[in-house]
């Protein structure tokens, strides 16, 4: 086989074992067919290749590790702990941003995560991108574990993991104009070879998450409304073609009015693209939008997962008491709803501080149904029908 990577006038081919250079142009080895390796939606790209993150191994007979979960499992979390250190030089203490968690995000599926501030959930979104470092546990994209790929495949997993950040404000490069801001992935990832690839790119980029391209790509971020900063950011996110993206709250800091439209956005996108989402709010009518019909809705609190199962369910009808507690907080429209509403009384109103967390189950202090047994005892998450729960009360 010869090495395709030479005798181009537009630059280096990517370089992929399986590109065989004929007289006719390049073929694919494992499936035969004649393949562009220079254009962006070239799947044979070796950015973009299915074989590099595990799907063809076995067709191409390549020894490798073996999935641990099959193929409709996108990400996957396995007793995964991120713990920071924190205090002064000589009393360093450990605070556990998020505390042993084990979750999946399946194809095409939006996993809805909540809680209160501080409860881990950003933390959780960027450790599965690869922002943080797990301190312990694994995590799977692919079923391959993340910290035994190569180089390559550790590449191409950052480049299927996209991130879209909570502040379209500060999230976006004051100095560049949108062109720059979305061309910097796709040069620095040498998705493009050309400069009319990469408008292309950007101009179909920018039609898919509404904005015309035209009127945009000389526009500076504070030319630019709340909507349309944060439109900018999915589109970002979106050039790459991943297939795992996680949502922080991205529509906390709009106007209530331009809420529904990026979500009915993000939903579009997801359908056409067959993203996974990882969506994490603490409004839990913002999880019930999102996740409501297909997908599952995770409660977190302080570093641990209080509640997991399917969205709707368990927003209907929750069992663990800070869901209902959650549930209980949401104001009602209707004044004469309002008023015979009855809300949850917590035995405190403040949470506890995450470096003196109690001892057994981390809710027990603000329970009203805490028993003994919950301030000594960390309760494991058990199924009850189709949601896992960790109370002592069931």
């Amino acid at each position: 086989m010869s090495n395709p990577s030479q005798g181009s006038p537009r630059g280096p081919a990517p370089v992929c074992p399986y590109l065989q250079r004929t007289p006719q142009g390049y073929v694919c080895s494992i499936t035969q067919r004649s393949v562009n390796p220079f254009g962006w939606y070239c799947v044979f790209d070796y950015m973009n290749c299915p074989i590099y993150i595990g799907h063809l191994s076995r067709m191409a007979g390549v020894k490798g590790p073996e999935r641990k979960y099959g193929e409709d499992v996108v990400i996957a979390a396995e007793d995964l702990s991120v713990v920071f250190k924190v205090g002064s030089m000589f009393s360093k203490k450990d605070l556990y941003a998020v505390d042993h968690i084990n979750i999946t995000v399946n194809r095409s599926e939006t996993l809805a995560v909540v809680g209160e501030s501080g409860s881990g959930k950003t933390t959780l979104g960027k450790t599965l991108v690869g922002l943080y470092k797990p301190t312990t546990g694994r995590i799977y994209f692919h079923g391959r574990d993340v910290s035994t790929m190569t180089d390559e495949e550790y590449r191409v997993y950052r480049l299927k993991s996209q991130y879209i950040h909570q502040d379209p404000y500060s999230s976006l490069n004051p100095y560049k104009t949108v062109y720059d801001i979305l061309a910097v992935p796709l040069r620095a990832n040498k998705l493009v070879h050309s400069k009319a690839e990469e408008e292309k790119a950007i101009f179909e980029t920018l039609e898919s998450v509404g904005l015309n391209p035209k009127a945009y790509i000389n526009k500076y971020p504070f030319e630019l409304s709340g909507g349309e900063r944060q439109r900018v950011s999915i589109a970002r996110a979106l050039l790459v073609k991943p297939e795992f993206v996680v949502a922080d709250e991205p529509v906390t800091m709009l106007d209530a009015s331009l809420r529904l439209e990026v979500l009915d956005l993000l939903l579009s996108v997801q359908k056409e693209m067959n993203l996974s989402i990882l969506f994490i709010t603490h409004d839990l009518g913002m999880a019930y939008y999102m996740a409501g019909e297909r997908g599952r809705a995770a409660v977190m609190y302080l570093g641990s997962i209080m509640e997991f199962g399917p969205a709707k369910e368990m927003l209907e009808s929750p069992l663990h008491p800070y869901t209902q507690a959650l549930l209980s907080a949401i104001p009602e429209p209707d004044p004469t709803k309002s008023r015979s509403k009855k809300v949850m009384k917590l035995r405190s109103l403040d949470p506890p501080n995450p470096l003196r967390a109690p001892p057994g189950c981390k809710f027990s202090d603000r329970c009203p149904f805490a028993m003994d047994r919950c301030f000594k005892e960390r309760p494991p998450l058990k199924k009850i029908g189709n949601t896992w729960v960790a109370c002592w009360l069931y």
